[in-house]
């Protein structure tokens, strides 16, 4: 008789935190990780399966709408949790956002208890939301979402303040508008004020705590 799998027969509890640009995602999440435990969590980012750009000229890279779904792989990271939701580990693209190409290497994410994935249109893709056990909206004010956009792009992605405002203009505002925003209605949480928001978190943290206990 073969053996069965102990981790592919385990009940994999899938959370999905989304919200606009500069909303508080990745505090939220990190809160997450940092109290449920990291050895209990498998985490992916959506920002890291940005399609490769390296074929397209350098000049025209930078023309590209990064806020649109289509921009994103998004087939491949359903494929990656529906992977993980059986036990198995999965190659995780590393984007490299100063020059819009995927490195040659991957990353190892392996199955865990705990599946948390992050990102900004995460909600705005069925195939991805049909995955979820939970799903966490972070809502912010755009002013303060904007300045933390701004301060990123600026100090991590190395881009001037002209390109960023430039981009939110054109593209992030109006994607926002048509993809993010409408996404909230299939959020189960929605947490206001972001990684600010401690109560919302603890009551977040204790429903996952309560989730990984009763399997």
């Amino acid at each position: 008789m073969e053996s069965v799998n102990q981790e592919s027969s385990t009940k994999h509890i899938v959370i999905g935190v989304a919200g606009g640009t500069g909303s508080g995602k990745t505090t939220v999440s990190q809160a997450i990780l940092d109290r449920v435990g990291i050895d209990q969590i498998a985490y992916l980012q959506h920002d890291s399966y940005y399609r490769d750009r390296s074929q397209v000229p350098p000049d025209e890279r930078v023309k590209t709408n990064f806020d649109h779904p289509d921009a994103l792989e998004s087939e491949l990271l359903a494929h990656h949790l529906a992977s993980l939701k059986v036990g198995q580990a999965v190659q995780v693209p590393v984007y490299d956002f100063t020059t819009h190409t995927r490195e040659a290497r991957t990353v190892t994410v392996e199955p865990r208890k705990v599946i948390l994935v992050e990102g900004i249109l995460i909600f705005a893709e069925k195939t991805l939301r049909e995955l979820m056990d939970i799903k966490v909206f972070v809502d912010t004010d755009a002013d303060v979402r904007f300045i933390r956009r701004l301060q990123r792009d600026i100090t991590e992605r190395r881009r001037t303040m002209e390109s960023v405002i430039r981009q939110y203009t054109e593209t992030v505002r109006p994607m926002h508008l048509e993809f993010v925003e409408p996404s909230k209605r299939y959020a189960d949480v929605i947490i206001p004020e972001g990684g600010f928001n401690l109560a919302a978190i603890d009551m977040l943290v204790a429903k996952v705590n309560a989730m990984i206990d009763s399997e």
